[in-house]
Parts: structure tokens; C-alpha cells; sequence
């Protein structure tokens, strides 16, 4: 963090300094001017009285001594009055043989003055001007010679003032903004950074987490935001967390999983040479069964991954598979649990078997959950599970069911999301998560449709692989020889 000065802070001194003191420039401009304006006209305010008694004593002229004396008091070399279109000379000292700048008084405009004055502020002190301007509301006009020593100094001393003031008034303005900016704006600021750096060594750590001010301003907003999002972070973490605990898990069950089920595989294999008629009855459907084991025990930690693997798609006579499905899904009689297959007999879909199997395996599962928990708490309620399907065109349009309590809310706003959208109690939600993303890979849909009546429904469609030009070239050329 940089220091009060350095930062955000010192950049507000600095700039409020700067400010107030263009300021001051703006308005010590016209002010110049003016006081310029104001110290001739005082001269000729002075004179003026001087000159009304010496033109009372015409037509006598003014002693050596009186005119010296009237010269002083008004600071001038020489006193000029025009009268009725005639210029007399009541005073004059020595006379410079020129005049280096002559203004009338009675006429100037802003700019000019503005001018004037930054001339006179830069250049003068050592010239002899001349002014003129008129005597009250009279005709008359006074003219009078005199030196700018006196105006320049009056000019520079008026200058340092304004500009002393101008850094007082600026320092203490500027502090005051300063200490204020700093309460509302840079302290705030910098908790916010401060958190920012602290949440970012330990995200996890409660504490950490920023406790926003009850304010309604952005600072406010922007302080609630922030811990809003380190909220939903440390949820994230803690769950990635929990995935990674459980990956490490999984790797290290599955590593014994399968030298297990490579015996029962070696035992299955010898209870197929059985003369037992229900041992090869029941034998390849045991085999079946520990051979989906051994390949889900080998790809158990795709989910994991970036994908599932690759699906192995071929033409598979669907309703077969469904049957396959009800075998393992072990719905007795005293389930009370009516299954009904309605998936044509002729239809064929191109899918990988085993990974199309976990898809219908995982929603009729979940289906018949619901189904034997609402047996249990209604045992007059209809329970009834429906798998069908339908080709449309290229498209395989398979549906799963049933007339269960359906799912609840929180279900149905994570839904397909891991460890989220589960709809029972102590479930994982992994099994619409591995759905969603098997029929993705095979380049399908699937969705939770309304429906009128209680219950939950899924539709999954499957469309079939583009035929490229030479596979249909090569498949079609038998056809013509």
C-alpha cells in the first residue's frame, strides 16, 4: 500500500491545491486590473479638489511654493485642466522631455485594463505616464504627468498579498477536502484492498470474508458485492475441495475394485460351464453385469475429467436395452411398481450401448426411488413407470415416466448440476450430471418437460450420425453390380 501522500490521498491534495490556486488566478486577473483603475482614479480624485481652489484664484497664478506643495500631495509633475475647450497648465515641476504611456480614463475597456495592468506589473516602475479623466459629473477633464514608481509598487505589493492569501486559502481548503476524501473515500478504499490482499492468501478462512459498511452509497454497494462473491468463492473452494477428497477416494477404491471384479469375472466365467440349467439361465446376465462393473470401474474418474469417453455408437435395437435396464433395476412384484415397456420393437438407435444403458439405467433408478418411497408413505397412490420411444426422421425420441411426487424445487434449479441437483436426501446428483453428459457426446438433448399431471418426465433425443460421401459410396456400390 502506498503511503498517505504517495497515493490516492497526496494525488487529491495535489489536485485540490491546483484547483483552488487556478482559481485564485482566474479571479487575481480581473483584480489587477482593477486595483490599477482604482490608484489613478484616487490621483485624480486628489487633484480634483486641489484643482477646483487653484481655479477659483484665476486669473492669478499659483505661487512657486503652493504648486510645489500641490504637486506632492497629489504625486504628480504636472496638473492639466481642459475647460470649455481650452487647456490650461495650473502645476508643473521639472518636466521629462517625454511620456512613455498616456491612458484616458474615462474610457477603457476589460481588456485593455487587463493589459494595461500586467504591462505596468511587468514592465513599469522607471516610465512616466500620463492620464486623464473627467471631473465629476463636469465637463472639465484633469490631466495629470507623473511617474509609475508608486503605481508599480502599489501594483506588487497588492500582487504578494492576494497571492499569500491565495496559498492560505488553498492549504487550508485543500486539507479540509483532503481529511474529508479521506474518511469517505480513500479509507474505505484501502480496507477494500487491504481485504482484497488478505481474502487472497487465505480464501478459505472465514474471517476473511469482507464485512461491508451500511452505507447506500457506490462504496456501499461495491463493499456488498465483494462479499457476496468471496461468499460464493469459499462455497466453490470448499467444493472443489470436496471433489478433489473425493477423487483421491474413488482412485483409491477403484484400484482394489477391480481385482475384485477381475475374480468374479474368472468365477463367472467357470459358473458359465455349468450343467446347472438356472446357473446358465442366470450366467450371462451375471457376466453382463460384472463386465459393465469392470468398465465403469475403469472409466469411474472421467467425470472427473474434461469428458466421458468417446461413445463406440452402432445400430442397438432399443428396447432390448430397456428390457436389459428392468432386469438390473430388481422392481419384484412387491414393489408395487407397474413397469411398462412401450419402445417399438423394430427400433433401432445409434448410440454406444454401455453408455446409452447408464443413461435410461440412471433415470429409471432415480424413477423408482421416488416411486417405492411414495408407495411407502401413500400405499393407495398410483405407481406406474413408462419408458417409450419414437424415430422421427433421423432422430431417436426416447422418454422415461413415472407418476411419482416429482421433483422439488431445488432440484428442478440445479438440475444436471453435481453434487447440487439431487432430489432425495443424501443423494449426489452425479446421476443426471453423467446423463446429460453422455447424450451431449452423442450429440443430443436432454430436459425435464412439463407435464400435466404428477409426476416427472424426461425426453431424451438422439439424432443419428451423418452419413459421409464415401461411407455411402462404398455401402451403396454392392447395390448396382
Amino acid at each position: 500500500m502506498p503511503g498517505l501522500l504517495a497515493g490516492l490521498s497526496g494525488k487529491i491534495l495535489v489536485l485540490t491545491v491546483a484547483i483552488i490556486m487556478l482559481a485564485a488566478v482566474i479571479v487575481f486577473v480581473p483584480s489587477v486590473a482593477g486595483m490599477r483603475l482604482r490608484y489613478l482614479e484616487d490621483r485624480l480624485a486628489s487633484a480634483a479638489g486641489a484643482v477646483t481652489v487653484i481655479d477659483g484664484l484665476q486669473p492669478l497664478t499659483l505661487p512657486r511654493a503652493l504648486q510645489d506643495e500641490t504637486l506632492m500631495a497629489t504625486g504628480t509633475k504636472a496638473i492639466v485642466l481642459r475647460k470649455d475647450g481650452m487647456s490650461q497648465l495650473l502645476a508643473m515641476a521639472d518636466m521629462p522631455p517625454s511620456v512613455d504611456r498616456q491612458y484616458d480614463l474615462g474610457d477603457v475597456g476589460p481588456l485593455e485594463a487587463v493589459l494595461d495592468a500586467f504591462d505596468e506589473l511587468l514592465f513599469g516602475g522607471d516610465r512616466t505616464i500620463r492620464f486623464f479623466g473627467p471631473v465629476g459629473d463636469s465637463d472639465a477633464i484633469i490631466e495629470l504627468v507623473t511617474s509609475d514608481e508608486g503605481l508599480r509598487t502599489a501594483l506588487l505589493h497588492y500582487a504578494r498579498n492576494v497571492f499569500l492569501l491565495s496559498v492560505l486559502l488553498a492549504s487550508v481548503t485543500a486539507m479540509l477536502i483532503y481529511f474529508r476524501l479521506n474518511v469517505l473515500l480513500v479509507r474505505p478504499l484501502r480496507q477494500l484492498v487491504a481485504n482484497m490482499q488478505t481474502f487472497s492468501e487465505q480464501p478459505e478462512a472465514a474471517e476473511s470474508v469482507f464485512r461491508p459498511q451500511a452505507t447506500e452509497d457506490e462504496l456501499g454497494v461495491a463493499g456488498r458485492h465483494l462479499a457476496e462473491m468471496q461468499s460464493d468463492l469459499q462455497k466453490t473452494l470448499k467444493q472443489q475441495k470436496r471433489l478433489a477428497e473425493l477423487g483421491l477416494a474413488v482412485s483409491k477404491i477403484n484400484h482394489d475394485m477391480r481385482n475384485i471384479l477381475s475374480s468374479a469375472q474368472l468365477m463367472s466365467d467357470r459358473l458359465a460351464d455349468a450343467d446347472d440349467p438356472v446357473v446358465k439361465r442366470i450366467a450371462p446376465k451375471l457376466l453382463r453385469a460384472i463386465d459393465r462393473a469392470a468398465g465403469y470401474s475403469r472409466a469411474v474418474l472421467s467425470y472427473g475429467q474434461a469428458s466421458e469417453a468417446e461413445p463406440k455408437r452402432g445400430a442397438l435395437r432399443l428396447r432390448l436395452l430397456v428390457e436389459d435396464v428392468y432386469g438390473y433395476l430388481g422392481i419384484g412384484s412387491d414393489a408395487g411398481i407397474d413397469w411398462i415397456n412401450q419402445v417399438p420393437d423394430d427400433l433401432e438407435v445409434d448410440a454406444d450401448p454401455d453408455q446409452l444403458f447408464r443413461v435410461i439405467f440412471n433415470l429409471c433408478r432415480n424413477a423408482t426411488e421416488a416411486l417405492r418411497q411414495q408407495a411407502a408413505d401413500v400405499p393407495e397412490a398410483l405407481c406406474c413407470l413408462v419408458v417409450a420411444a419414437q424415430r422421427n426422421g433421423t432422430v431417436v425420441a426416447l422418454t422415461v415416466d413415472d407418476t411419482g411426487p416429482g421433483m422439488p424445487a431445488k432440484a428442478r434449479e440445479n438440475l444436471f448440476a453435481a453434487f447440487r441437483g439431487s432430489a432425495r436426501s443424501g443423494g449426489t446428483g452425479l446421476g443426471l450430471a453423467i446423463a446429460r453428459e453422455i447424450v451431449l457426446a452423442h450429440g443430443g438433448t436432454i430436459a425435464l418437460v412439463e407435464k400435466a399431471g404428477q409426476g416427472t418426465l424426461f425426453r431424451i433425443e438422439i439424432p443419428d450420425r451423418p452419413v459421409s460421401l464415401e461411407r455411402y459410396r462404398s455401402s451403396s456400390a454392392g447395390s448396382f453390380h
